[in-house]
């Protein structure tokens, strides 16, 4: 069987995340310069294989102090390590539903991960092109990956939470 190529559209792709600050609401961010290779046997994306990375200095939490401490030693090290990276292992289809497996590598470490999927199916855009969509959503302990400073709040509790949620949009064009 024949594979296909696939690339991410950036202007229809966001690589999110939220964290909760002080304990009680979400600082959220976007990796603006990230790549990806992926390949598939079929259209439904099935055993897909994926690999992807972001550039660690293109974070964006709309806060250019903040971001220059995500990419301080204290969080991501984008000196000694400038990329975060996810290599497949799995996607696989139950049903409606999907997971992908992989490992994560943040900060020179790499661990298994399991997150949920949707497959939005394929479609063509005016200009002719394939489209496929997904939407790739999870939770990862930052302190797993070595991610641990914080900092105790007067009142109790600490100032960045240990929990990443990750919502990530791709719209894929078929090359």
């Amino acid at each position: 069987m024949a594979t296909t190529k696939w690339a991410i559209d950036p202007t229809h792709s966001e690589i999110g995340f939220k964290v909760k600050h002080m304990m009680f609401t979400n600082v959220s961010g976007t990796f603006g310069t990230y790549d990806a290779t992926i390949t598939t046997e079929d259209d439904n994306f099935e055993n897909a294989v994926i690999e992807f990375s972001a550039d660690i200095n293109s974070i964006n939490t709309n806060n250019v102090d903040r971001d220059n401490h995500l990419k301080s030693g204290d969080f991501f090290d984008a000196e000694n390590h400038p990329k975060l990276t996810f290599k497949a292992t799995s996607f696989t289809k139950d049903g409606d539903d999907y997971e992908l497996t992989g490992d994560l590598t943040l900060r020179g470490v790499t661990k298994s991960v399991k997150f949920p999927a949707e497959f939005s199916g394929l479609m063509k855009d005016p200009w002719g092109n394939t489209k496929a969509g997904l939407n790739i959503s999870g939770k990862i302990n930052r302190k797993d990956w070595g991610l641990n400073w914080n900092s105790a709040l007067e009142t109790g509790g600490v100032l960045v939470g240990e929990e990443v949620k990750l919502n990530i949009e791709l719209q894929l064009i078929k090359l």
